[in-house]
């Protein structure tokens, strides 16, 4: 049994970006390096084995949505894409990303969504101040689920 998921995101962003965030955003889509300094996503824990074989969690940074080619579970093509908008109507940036994803990362992936969600143009707001940041779909599911983001919070599906 795999617990793999389709995660799709398509979002318009504000122009309200620093460089020093844009060149993070870049990093976690796979299209530019790490950064010296993370400030969107801070923290990676992974458990590790010591020398004396004892559990011990460090800081791994990666980046969460870099995932490029043939998907393992849920077919088709894993990809992520950043695109300055230049019209007067919608300035700032459009975000696509489509990845396979483990339940395991929903917490640094739900920090970054949640940061896209906090810049999103207000074409995704809805009145109750809900987002509406994207798709998830459980790899055996034949339809997703609407990805939204509330009060700082990724509402994941059950």
């Amino acid at each position: 049994m795999s617990d793999v998921y389709e995660l799709m995101i398509a979002v318009d962003l504000r122009d309200e970006i620093s460089e020093p965030e844009l060149a993070e955003l870049n990093w976690h889509l796979g299209i530019g390096p790490q950064p010296e300094r993370l400030t969107i996503v801070t923290e990676f824990p992974v458990v590790v084995l010591d020398d004396a074989d004892m559990p011990v969690i460090e800081d791994d940074p990666r980046p969460l949505l870099a995932g490029q080619g043939a998907a393992w579970r849920v077919g088709g093509v894993l990809c992520s894409a950043l695109a300055s908008r230049a019209d007067q109507s919608r300035k700032g940036w459009s975000l696509t990303s489509r990845q396979e994803i483990h339940p395991d990362d929903f917490d640094e992936i739900g920090e970054l969504l949640c940061w896209l969600a906090a810049r999103a143009h207000e074409t995704h707001l809805r009145g109750d101040g809900v987002v509406g940041i994207g798709f998830l779909r459980f790899h055996e599911a034949e339809v997703p689920d609407v990805l939204q983001v509330e009060s700082g919070q990724v509402a994941w599906p059950a």
